[in-house]
């Protein structure tokens, strides 16, 4: 997610054009407003095709600002220069023109709601290989889609709205990894953060490629803003432990605090944090400033003092104090947020072994 806030005016140029020129990757706020275009004889038919299909999705998702990637089907790099949009910027007809021609270029679109290290409240649901009762079967449990992609003959992506308000990410992650049980849907895409398609724009996975060679449009089924009626009930069982195949941990009691900790004993209770909160399973580079501020959360949620949860992030967290060069002001800082979150959003105890 590098490049992530980087959206200051301008444009990153791209020497790999068929032209050879140098082109600009638009960025927010580079185009003024201009009129829809219309599929008239002097205006591009597959130009207006891909304004409306974005359209419709857009609408259909609501939000302040989205983040942009396309990344190359062949090499998997991401293309440089990842922006914030907001729905105008993004159905300019200078911005479709242009997310076309890198399409072309071999380039899958990609979009996610952002929130700044949280979850917009849309959680997207990737059914490649669901039941074809899979929507009727959502609707009637309350987990009604807003948008209902084909990104190829047989493959859904459906995103769900389960909250107007931001979501921490575990939670989000956990009510992705329900619905996919559920329904059938891929586990592997279930992070809180994980990019979907934008609509309007071909696939260019080359097995989704069909018998003539040609790559399938990402086509909008279904399109409707809406908030899932069970979104509430979701995010409450979220908080307080989805259900799972997997074993539940044993129940986990904070020590008490006598004013001193060993150190052996402090990396033990941070590891088993990293372990309940399925950190080294979900992130292949964590963050650990976030890290420790998760974990703080969780042990000051659960009474323990803040001298031992700083004893305890100062033994555990991995190759502290990095690069701090003040690691006490570090580790106070790291207290203090976690406590206004921790008071901010007082939900109630999630069940440990679950993220």
């Amino acid at each position: 997610m590098a490049g992530i806030g980087a959206n200051s005016l301008g444009a990153i140029q791209n020497p790999g054009s068929p032209s050879g020129r140098l082109e600009s990757f638009p960025v927010q706020g580079a185009f003024a407003c201009q009129p829809s275009p219309k599929p008239a004889a002097n205006i591009d038919r597959g130009l207006w095709l891909s304004w409306r299909a974005m359209r419709r999705q857009l609408a259909a998702m609501p939000h302040d600002l989205f983040l942009i990637c396309l990344i190359h089907h062949a090499t998997r790099r991401a293309f440089p220069g990842e922006r914030l949009w907001t729905a105008t910027q993004l159905l300019n007809p200078a911005t479709v023109r242009f997310l076309r021609i890198r399409n072309r270029e071999g380039c899958d679109i990609y979009i996610w709601p952002y929130a700044p290290n949280q979850n917009a409240g849309y959680i997207l649901l990737d059914l490649d290989r669901a039941a074809p009762t899979v929507l009727e079967t959502m609707r009637a449990n309350g987990h009604e889609p807003c948008v209902v992609l084909e990104t190829s003959p047989g493959h859904l992506q459906a995103w769900i709205r389960v909250s107007m308000l931001a979501l921490e990410p575990a939670v989000a992650t956990a009510i992705g990894k329900h619905l996919a049980r559920t329904y059938g849907g891929d586990l592997a895409s279930t992070d809180w953060r994980h990019l979907g398609r934008l609509a309007g724009f071909t696939n260019q996975k080359p097995p989704r490629r069909n018998c003539r060679g040609y790559a399938p449009w990402v086509k909008v089924l279904y399109a409707h803003a809406d908030l899932a009626a069970g979104g509430a009930a979701l995010l409450r069982e979220a908080q307080n432990g989805l259900p799972g195949p997997e074993k539940p941990a044993p129940a986990f009691s904070p020590m008490p605090y006598t004013g001193t900790i060993a150190s052996t004993m402090a990396t033990g209770i941070y590891a088993e944090w990293l372990r309940r909160l399925r950190i080294p399973e979900r992130f292949l580079q964590p963050d650990w400033s976030i890290a420790d501020k998760w974990i703080a959360k969780e042990l000051l949620r659960q009474g323990t003092p803040a001298a031992a949860v700083a004893a305890i992030l100062r033994a555990g967290s991995p190759g502290f104090p990095r690069r701090h060069s003040h690691p006490e002001e570090y580790l106070g800082r790291t207290l203090a947020r976690a406590a206004v979150e921790l008071e901010a959003a007082p939900f109630p105890r999630r069940n440990p072994g679950l993220p």
